[in-house]
């Protein structure tokens, strides 16, 4: 969890590292405003995925169910610059499935930490197979991230994609290729 008095800080500090007074007019509540900020883009420090994906219903004989388009937003623990995008979620239900907008939940909690988006993934991938015991999971994340947008090598729009498939995902080839047919109609 966030420690406000510790965040507001260091935030003064960091401003007097750069130069800045920090008791000017436009500076002088940011270190607060900072800390409320942290608390909200760090929330799922302490969350737990499996809280939302414990409300299953049954279904029999479901098919693949994609949920896609999950918009998301992150923090690289590297630059600590926002990186965002949208995750798509595909699973195979072994006779039970979970509520929609309990895998856009998922993707919260994984996105509210200091995070790589690599491992954002994967996290995402193992708590659906962890609290669902799906025959697979694949999970695809589109990212940009701000610290190849606005500094070091400077390149706006360029994507991340990273990929994460577990279970009958990971054998059979046939599979990923119906879920990156459906990922192409609209």
């Amino acid at each position: 969890m966030v420690n406000r008095e510790k965040v507001e800080e260091a935030v003064r500090l960091l401003l007097e590292g750069i130069g800045e007074d920090v008791e000017r007019e436009g500076l002088r509540e940011t270190p607060e405003r900072v800390a409320r900020m942290y608390e909200e883009l760090f929330a799922g420090m302490g969350a737990c995925a499996g809280e939302h994906l414990s409300k299953t219903f049954e279904a029999a004989k479901s098919g693949m169910v994609i949920e896609r388009d999950i918009p998301f937003y992150s923090v690289c623990e590297h630059h600590m610059l926002p990186f965002y995008g949208k995750i798509h979620i595909a699973y195979l239900p072994e006779g039970k499935v979970v509520g929609i907008s309990k895998l856009a939940r998922t993707v919260e909690v994984f996105a509210r930490r200091l995070q790589i988006q690599e491992r954002l993934t994967g996290q995402i991938a193992d708590a659906i197979m962890e609290s669902l015991h799906p025959a697979g999971v694949l999970v695809m994340a589109q990212a940009e991230h701000m610290c190849m947008t606005m500094r070091g090598i400077k390149k706006p729009g360029s994507q991340t994609v990273t990929l994460a498939v577990r279970g009958d995902f990971e054998k059979n080839e046939k599979l990923q290729n119906q879920f990156f047919q459906m990922m192409q109609t609209e």
